[in-house]
């Protein structure tokens, strides 16, 4: 039996997609620098979409929410891009969040390596 998709979800995975292309393309404030789109939530009446961004830079945390901030205050203009290339009525209301998942793990990976004295990767 095919699992079955809840709008929310397919509008969340579009967006990613939409917003991934603009990130890249049309964006062109500095202030943002290199981001990906990591994941994109979209609550059930379709008003807000949360997306997590994860910034790649080697500098510190400023810079990281420094991005999220620029990010927020284009999100008129992003939200303008994406809804003339999604096909819908109402695209959700763009709210972006730092995603700090990936440096997490690597935190966690390199915890684990250092009590695992068999371990010698």
């Amino acid at each position: 039996m095919p699992r079955e998709f809840l709008r929310f979800q397919r509008v969340a995975r579009q967006l990613q997609r939409e917003l991934g292309e603009v990130l890249q393309r049309d964006l062109r404030d500095p202030d943002v620098g290199f981001v990906t789109v990591n994941d994109v939530e979209v609550t059930k009446d379709l008003a807000v979409a949360k997306v997590f961004i994860g910034v790649l830079t080697t500098k510190a945390d400023e810079s990281k929410q420094s991005s999220i901030v620029a990010l927020n205050r284009a999100s008129n203009y992003i939200h303008g891009i994406v809804s003339k290339r999604m096909r819908m009525r109402m695209v959700p209301e763009l709210r972006f969040f730092l995603d700090e998942s990936i440096e997490q793990g690597i935190k966690m990976d390199a915890l684990l390596k250092a009590t695992d004295p068999d371990n010698e990767k």
